[in-house]
């Protein structure tokens, strides 16, 4: 346990973070996954997909997943959406 009232300080602000960090990975996780049922359920469509980017972007833009990781997520999703919706 710290003494320090500023390395206490520190250590309510990481718990704090990580509770929103948890959160927002955690709504992550849950936008790809529904998207990628509705592509393999064939129900996939273009308002999912846009949902699922506004997910993906919000999560790099507060730091939860980096830059080049919400493009490649969006990237696949688009892919297999347009390969989901070509096959129909």
């Amino acid at each position: 346990m710290a003494n320090i009232r500023s390395a206490e300080k520190q250590r309510r602000q990481a718990e704090k973070r990580k509770i929103r960090n948890k959160a927002a990975k955690s709504r992550l996780k849950s936008a790809l996954k529904t998207t990628k049922a509705a592509i393999s359920g064939g129900t996939a469509s273009a308002e999912a997909l846009s949902a699922a980017s506004s997910v993906i972007d919000k999560a790099a833009k507060k730091g939860v997943i980096k830059s080049n990781t919400a493009d490649r997520y969006k990237s696949r999703l688009a892919k297999a959406t347009k390969r989901a919706t070509a096959a129909k």
